[in-house]
Formats: structure tokens, C-alpha cells, sequence
């Protein structure tokens, strides 16, 4: 009789950590290659540990990622379970039907600490559809001990005019030391990024009020032809294959005078183990040009479920996970206070670890709940977002738009021509898009 019970003891265990095993996932996670989600792969292990579960990593330049999740996500493929996608996938992906909406993370979650514009700007119909990982506007970075040594002076609110000033004086390419770094790899997310907020300072904007093109108008070759300039005579080399984390590491590694681009990159530009200019920087607000509207952007990379994977409990627990109070606190034990996630969460900003590490804090919580997707530009359009247009379509014309822009640039054609062709194309796009609607 004993060796009956012992038997059926044992097969119970067995049954019971079978049934164990049975419930661990492998789960594709599709992100992109920024500094605060290769934190995340590395301190994901964490996760894996408590829950059995384990993740694969597919970690993408900008570009190729959205190409693939838009790809995937279009037609069902269900290579991923856990998507990045940004503010701009993200309500147009959850009105399509394409994402899991994410209301049901539970009390201790705390969705009132996420800071209400990005919150809003994720949902659809009253429904979450990602929860954000970081959020960033933008804002201007430069070297103080340059700025001292010059004996120039950056105001709170600098003027174009005032950056293209300080560029030709801080710009010494005997020592690799240029004045401006902006992006110009070619790309809706890339260098139409940054140059969505300048057109848009400069009084410009992507469509009047019937969805007519207005890419080669007076506010747009005026923004472009600076921006053309600047780069050619201020900017580094090769600055058509530049992006977000080329000028970054340009920055840190002491060759840009200054830098307008992300905020999220302060954690990174601030932190002596990953900055060689770390004791030596300071920050303003983004550049204005003939109106404040639409001068430093608004953006969320969050994350997100597609309704194509089949194991939607395991990813919601690891999107929990990664992007809880909890997990601010482990990135700041671990990698350093400066390196927490940005822009997702009230309480990030009331972390006196936090406050004491990042002398931006301020700033960039206030630039962030002060950009205004509502009002984008200084004359009335008929769409919202800031640097980005928030219609399907937008992904496809911004990147033309961009590679037009980076070849004149590049110097094979004017900045005229650039934008010529650039109203063509897209007013092709909006007509076969059935624009307006």
C-alpha cells in the first residue's frame, strides 16, 4: 500500500511539474536598438527568473524595425509577441483591430501615474493599446566649457538665427570639433523627425485644411535651405547616414558643439560611464523660428501586443513588468539613477534619487507636457501630432519625403528641386489614398 501512495505521490509531482513546464512561454520581442531598451534586454533575466518564461531578442535599427512590425503586424504574420511601436503606430494600429488592448494590468499597476497626454494619446475609444517604455520631447544640448571658452552665452529660448550664430563660431574641423549635429539618415522617425519640428517653427506645415500638399511652399525651402546649410558648412561629416545614436555617440565623444534632438538622450549624454563630455554639457529648449508652435516634438516608444500572438498573458506580464514603478527603481539600483526610463510616470519625477542624478528632469517633464499635438503648426491643418502627421499614410510620405531631402543634402540635387519632386510624390500618394476624405 505504501508503495501505491509513493507511486502516486511521485506521478502527481510529475503531473504537477510537467504542468509547470507546460506553462512557461518563449516569447519574440521585436524593439529598437535605443539605449533604454538594451537596458531592458539586459536586466530582462529578472523576468525570466520569476515567471519561467523566456524571451527572444530581436533588437533593430529604427528604420528596419517599423518596416518589419508594420509588415508583420499588416499581415498577420505573428512573428512577434511583444511589439516597440511608437505613438504614432499605436492609435492607428488599435483602431485597425491590430493590438491587444492593455487596460486589464491590474490595481498595483497604477495607470493614474502615467502622465495624462501620453496616456490619452494610446488610446482609442476609451481602450489602452501599449503602455509607454519612454517618452521624450525634444530640446537642445551643448557644451558649456565650448560656450565659456568663446565667451557666448545660450539663452532659455534660442532663435535659429541665435544657433546658426553660435555653429560658425564653435565650428573647428582641424580638430573634428563641429558646431551642429542633426540628423540626416533619411526616414519619417529619422531626419523628418527633427525636421518636422523645424518647418514647423518656421511657420510651415505638411497639408492646408483640404489635405493639399505643402512641401515645396516659402516656409518649407526656407527650413530646409538653413537646415542644408547649417549642416554643410557646421556639421560633421557623412551626416546623411547620421541618425539618433550616430550623433549621439558624436556628442558623447566630444566632437558637437551642440546637438537638438531627443530629450531621452540626456540620461545617456549625462552619464560619465557612457559620455565623455558628461561634466561638461548643459541644455536649453528646441530652437523658434517665427512661431513657438510645433518647435520640439512629442513622442512615446511604448509597448504593445498584436493580435496575431497566442500567448497574450505572458506578454502582458512582461509589459507590466518592464514598464511598473518597480522597474524604474531596479534600473536605478542597477545602471545608475540618470539611466531611468523618461516621461512615463509621476513618480519617476518625484524620486529624490532621481532628481538629485538628473539635473534635466525638470526640463524635459516640462517640455514633454507641454508639447501640444493639437496644435502643431502657426496656421490651422487638419490633423494632429507634432513631428509626424497621425494618417496611415504618413509613414510612407514622410520617408519619401526625407530621401529627397537627404539627397539634396547630399548635395545631388537643390534643395528646391528636393522639395519639387518630394510635393509631387506625395500629392500622388494623398490622391491614390482617396484624399479628402
Amino acid at each position: 500500500m505504501k508503495r501505491i501512495l509513493a507511486v502516486m505521490l511521485s506521478s502527481a509531482a510529475g503531473c504537477s511539474l510537467a504542468a509547470g513546464l507546460a506553462q512557461a512561454e518563449e516569447l519574440t520581442i521585436a524593439t529598437v536598438n535605443n539605449g533604454d531598451m538594451i537596458i531592458m534586454q539586459k536586466l530582462s533575466p529578472e523576468w525570466e527568473k520569476q515567471t519561467g518564461n523566456k524571451l527572444n531578442w530581436v533588437v533593430l535599427e529604427e528604420n528596419v524595425l517599423r518596416q518589419k512590425l508594420t509588415t508583420d503586424i499588416a499581415t498577420k504574420g505573428g512573428q512577434y509577441d511583444i511589439m516597440t511601436i511608437g505613438g504614432y503606430e499605436a492609435p492607428i494600429w488599435g483602431k485597425k483591430g491590430w493590438l491587444q488592448p492593455i487596460d486589464d494590468l491590474g490595481d498595483d499597476y497604477d495607470y493614474g501615474d502615467l502622465l495624462a497626454p501620453i496616456k490619452s494619446g494610446l488610446t482609442v475609444d476609451g481602450k489602452l493599446y501599449a503602455v509607454p517604455f519612454y517618452t521624450e520631447s525634444s530640446f537642445t544640448l551643448y557644451r558649456k566649457d565650448l560656450f565659456d571658452a568663446a565667451g557666448l552665452k545660450m539663452p532659455d529660448q534660442p532663435t535659429y538665427d541665435q544657433i546658426k550664430e553660435f555653429a560658425d563660431k564653435l565650428t573647428d574641423k582641424s580638430k573634428e570639433q563641429y558646431g551642429l549635429c542633426l540628423r540626416g539618415k533619411p526616414g519619417w522617425g529619422e531626419n523628418m523627425a527633427f525636421l518636422g519640428t523645424m518647418i514647423n517653427t518656421y511657420g510651415g506645415r505638411w497639408f492646408d485644411m483640404d489635405w493639399k500638399p505643402q512641401i515645396n511652399s516659402a516656409p518649407w525651402k526656407k527650413a530646409i535651405t538653413d537646415y542644408v546649410d547649417l549642416m554643410k558648412k557646421d556639421g560633421p561629416p557623412g551626416v546623411t547616414s547620421n541618425g539618433f545614436n550616430e550623433n549621439q555617440a558624436l556628442f558623447s565623444t566630444g566632437h558637437c558643439a551642440m546637438w537638438i534632438d531627443a530629450t531621452s538622450a540626456a540620461g545617456r549624454v549625462y552619464d560619465p560611464k557612457q559620455s565623455q563630455v558628461a561634466d561638461k554639457i548643459a541644455f536649453t529648449r528646441a530652437p523658434v523660428n517665427v512661431t513657438p508652435n510645433g518647435s520640439s516634438w512629442s513622442w512615446s516608444w511604448n509597448l504593445a501586443i498584436p493580435t496575431s500572438s497566442t500567448k497574450e498573458e505572458a506578454a502582458k506580464s512582461f509589459i507590466k513588468w518592464a514598464t511598473s514603478k518597480q522597474y524604474v527603481k531596479m534600473v536605478g539600483e542597477k545602471e545608475g539613477w540618470v539611466a531611468v526610463p523618461p516621461g512615463t510616470r509621476k513618480s519617476t519625477y518625484d524620486l529624490p534619487e532621481y532628481q538629485k542624478a538628473a539635473p534635466f528632469a525638470a526640463t524635459v517633464e516640462k517640455a514633454i507636457l507641454s508639447a501640444d499635438p493639437a496644435h502643431p503648426t502657426k496656421d490651422p491643418v487638419p490633423y494632429t501630432g507634432v513631428q509626424f502627421v497621425a494618417i496611415p499614410e504618413f509613414q510612407g510620405i514622410g520617408t519619401i519625403v526625407g530621401q529627397q531631402i537627404a539627397s539634396a543634402l547630399a548635395g545631388q540635387q537643390t534643395v528646391d528641386a528636393a522639395l519639387d519632386n518630394a510635393q509631387k510624390q506625395v500629392e500622388r500618394e494623398m490622391k491614390k489614398a482617396g484624399y479628402p476624405k
